[in-house]
């Protein structure tokens, strides 16, 4: 078992015997995250200081990337599952306590680890205390009831697009880890909105968060700690409020397409399962807030096609980032960030595109599939699927439920699953 003890107050002292890996959220040198020290005066302009255990839930979220990337899942007995216990200070210990069992089912499924919780009771720290005398000094407040998640995907920005056709009183939250890959498109989405809707940039926020000397890569704990960011600003609202998770529903479904990809390729950031499971935390923390995911039922070129300024889309979609790993050009002395062509979520994308316009103008490095043993496999694994989806003789509810169980929207759900799998086929038969 990996032991991560977390302190959050300079006078905490708490240990225990066994071997564990201690966290200070405040100390630079093990983590670099900006939620406190970036645009404080906007963060300000929300009604009032965060509630407990909103604050707590960030705080969590934290240290599970921290653990998610400090250990490594290649020294495990099967190469992946790791049993991780977080030892956790918190402020409401009583909502906590009474949730324990649920959190550790819901990250468990998150990441596919084994994880346990230790909680123990803690009062506000110095930032906190700064954060609430800064509320109290602030006199002009933001109104709005709706939140909106903007990661610079093309999904989130068609969903940005078709909320504020309706309304521009909505705020967005975006978050970028270690690397540079996400952020420019993220920034560049920014500008775009503001400028074409009329936006004030006080609506836009962009959380940082890395932990430092991260070893593992297959971080699926992302989704935790990007909408955690979202949940705390929303908690400061003292009514019901709305969290809009834009994602195509053929990619939350996270259906691997062959038994090979059972691991970190078969990411579940919005599965039904999961996403149920965390509106009913946030229900049980007591916080108003509403998970709202309006294209669970749509594919992505069907999000394309839907989009209520297709116009302003189609002209700026190229400022959208898809790729699992955007980075990785670094290796070759790309200068730029860009698409690789042939991970699953860059050929769901050209799929998409090609669906909605006909033609990609987007920028791939690798969209024959042909310059590297990955992306030749990666080939290799969609023709598979997509021959295996053909011919299987499998029950509809049995074969949408390979990355998690889903109890109802059966049609529904499989209907998504059979179109985006139709898109897939429409891209990749021109492949041989």
């Amino acid at each position: 078992m990996n032991k991560i003890i977390c302190h959050l107050n300079k006078d905490d002292k708490f240990t225990v015997e066994d071997n564990q890996i201690e966290v200070d959220l405040f100390t630079k040198e093990q983590y670099h995250y900006n939620f406190f020290d970036r645009n404080k005066r906007n963060l300000y302009q929300f009604p009032r200081m965060y509630s407990n255990v909103a604050l707590d839930l960030l705080y969590i979220s934290l240290v599970v990337f921290y653990a998610d990337r400090k250990i490594s899942r290649a020294l495990t007995n099967d190469g992946w599952t790791r049993h991780i216990k977080i030892f956790m200070p918190v402020l409401d210990f009583d909502k906590w306590q009474s949730n324990k069992d649920h959190i550790e089912q819901m990250v468990s499924f998150l990441s596919g680890d084994v994880w346990e919780f230790e909680f123990r009771p803690r009062e506000y720290n110095e930032q906190e205390i700064q954060a609430e005398q800064g509320f109290r000094r602030r006199k002009k407040k933001i109104l709005t009831d709706k939140f909106c998640m903007l990661s610079g995907g093309l999904d989130s920005f068609i969903g940005a697009i078709d909320l504020l056709d309706e309304s521009q009183d909505i705020i967005f939250i975006g978050h970028y880890g270690g690397g540079k890959g996400v952020k420019p498109y993220q920034d560049q989405i920014n500008e775009k909105l503001i400028k074409h809707y009329k936006l004030n940039d006080k609506q836009f926020f962009n959380f940082h968060a890395s932990p430092i000397g991260g070893i593992e890569d297959t971080t699926r704990t992302r989704s935790l700690l990007f909408f955690a960011h979202a949940i705390i600003l929303a908690s400061t609202f003292d009514e019901n409020t709305t969290i809009f998770v834009p994602e195509n529903g053929f990619i939350s479904l996270n259906i691997p397409l062959t038994n090979t990809r059972l691991g970190s390729s078969s990411t579940r950031t919005t599965h039904p399962f999961y996403m149920q499971s965390f509106q009913t935390l946030l229900k049980n923390l007591g916080l108003k807030i509403t998970f709202n995911n309006p294209y669970q039922f749509l594919t992505k070129g069907e999000m394309i096609q839907n989009c209520k300024d297709f116009g302003f889309l189609k002209k700026n979609i190229g400022f959208t980032m898809s790729c699992s790993h955007p980075d990785i050009g670094r290796y070759k002395k790309e200068s730029q960030p860009s698409h690789c062509g042939n991970c699953l979520p860059c050929v769901i994308r050209r799929s998409a595109i090609l669906k909605a316009y006909s033609n990609d103008l987007s920028s791939y490095r690798d969209k024959e599939f042909e310059l590297s043993i990955t992306s030749i496999n990666n080939l290799r694994s969609y023709k598979i699927s997509l021959l295996g989806f053909k011919n299987s003789n499998l029950d509809n509810s049995l074969i949408i439920q390979n990355a998690g169980p889903i109890s109802s929207n059966i049609k529904e759900y499989y209907g998504v699953y059979k179109r985006g799998m139709m898109e897939l086929d429409n891209l990749l038969k021109t492949y041989e």
